[in-house]
């Protein structure tokens, strides 16, 4: 009868620790659903984020993995479909539960101490780990739809509110609300102007399955030059179109450089395509104005998309295995700058939008281009989107993002 309530009790805890862990996975997460579905609140989103950072201190060791687990696949469910496009759909249905397992490990440290202060201590250095080179999984990406800043010192602020309202007395809890005051009123950034072009950004819907198809260039083309010539014809300045926009090695196509040469002298057109040098391929971004042309290749590429984050012989190993014998792409040593009409303007193509490295220097305005045709339909967009956000408010800077099938629009650093 003892071992009967034995296993019952056990039962009743495991279940008890899966609900909590749901929850926190839940609230880790529900501002990139509230924003997918229009939602989004901020006061809701500030609760909730304060809600999920006290769980994580206070929850079980083994609720934290299981947590771990959850928000692994609830952030990152979606990596998977890609691979449909990649002859390797087959493994598609594994991805969510390999990041669940990624993520997982990565909270497993938060495991080793149910000490509040040693916890808080080990979630924000959490906050600068990027497994496997991905670095999406920004703790701090929680306050960007809140009245909490984005810094690391607000996500430091936060941890040390949650820390003294539980070891504080209670005659003296007011105290633990003047770090939480400190994040809540961010330091004034004075913003900036948006430069005086009349910037078009085009969202192209060309299905992922078509994109690469080559009976379909033709299409492909014809949107593009009408989207060119319509910008032309209501006087925008610039035109930017999405990543790879162009599905074809530009510079290895001389007529439609040629074409796009002579409609640069009426606009700048600001395009994605991919180009080849010896045996190296380049993910690049072509700026045309008056004539001439600038390439500018990117800088980070994407892990497990562009590259194998592994030693040589694994990278072999995988793409002749998995991606047909493809080769990574190769990358630049520091990101470009286009000039139009004197403005200064980083290039950005896709992932690398969402990294730091871009942001380097005397950066003011972005142009980022992306292709969300590998994820529609999923919140991989909105994912990006609320990134974008983040690198806006953290380096204050305007982000001009043109993408294939969603995620196009004007990013402001407002705070």
């Amino acid at each position: 009868m003892l071992t009967v309530n034995s296993n019952l009790s056990r039962k009743k805890l495991l279940l008890k620790e899966l609900l909590i862990s749901l929850a926190t996975a839940f609230f880790f997460s529900s501002f990139i659903y509230f924003e997918y579905f229009d939602i989004s609140n901020k006061l809701v989103n500030t609760l909730f984020a304060l809600t999920a950072l006290t769980l994580l201190l206070k929850i079980s060791k083994r609720a934290i993995l299981f947590s771990g687990f959850f928000i692994g696949v609830s952030w990152f469910y979606w990596i998977g479909f890609s691979f449909e496009y990649q002859g390797v759909g087959y493994l598609t249905p594994f991805i969510p539960f390999v990041f669940g397992v990624i993520y997982m490990l990565f909270f497993a440290p938060l495991t080793l101490t149910s000490n509040i202060y040693i916890r808080a201590t080990l979630l924000f250095l959490l906050s600068f780990i990027e497994p496997m080179n991905f670095n999406w999984m920004q703790i701090e990406l929680l306050f960007v739809q809140s009245y909490i800043g984005v810094q690391k010192y607000h996500l430091a602020l936060v941890l040390l509110t949650l820390v003294l309202t539980f070891n504080i007395k209670k005659y003296y809890k007011f105290i633990a609300i003047l770090p939480l005051l400190l994040a809540l009123f961010p330091i004034h950034v004075t913003p900036i102007k948006e430069p005086q072009l009349k910037i078009k950004l085009v969202q192209t819907q060309i299905a992922q399955k078509d994109k690469w198809r080559y009976n379909y260039l033709n299409t492909t083309f014809q949107i593009i030059f009408n989207e060119i010539q319509q910008a032309i014809d209501k006087d925008y300045d610039v035109i930017l179109l999405p990543e790879s926009v162009f599905p074809i090695y530009m510079n290895k196509n001389p007529f439609i450089i040629k074409m796009l040469q002579e409609l640069s002298y009426k606009i700048t057109i600001v395009a994605g395509s991919l180009y080849k040098e010896n045996k190296e391929h380049f993910n690049v971004t072509y700026m045309f104005k008056n004539g001439s042309y600038k390439i500018a290749k990117k800088v980070v590429l994407v892990p497990f998309g562009e590259y194998i984050p592994l030693p040589k012989f694994a990278q072999d190993f995988i793409n002749n295995t998995f991606f047909g014998g493809t080769s990574d792409f190769s990358q630049a040593s520091q990101p470009t700058d286009f000039f139009i009409d004197g403005v200064k303007f980083r290039n950005a193509i896709c992932y690398e939008a969402t990294t730091q490295k871009i942001y380097e220097g005397d950066v003011k305005y972005v142009l980022a281009i992306s292709n969300n045709g590998w994820f529609v339909p999923s919140i991989e967009p909105t994912l990006q989107n609320l990134l974008l956000h983040y690198y806006a408010k953290k380096n204050n800077v305007i982000i001009y993002h043109s993408a294939n099938m969603a995620g196009s629009g004007v990013i402001y650093p407002l705070f």
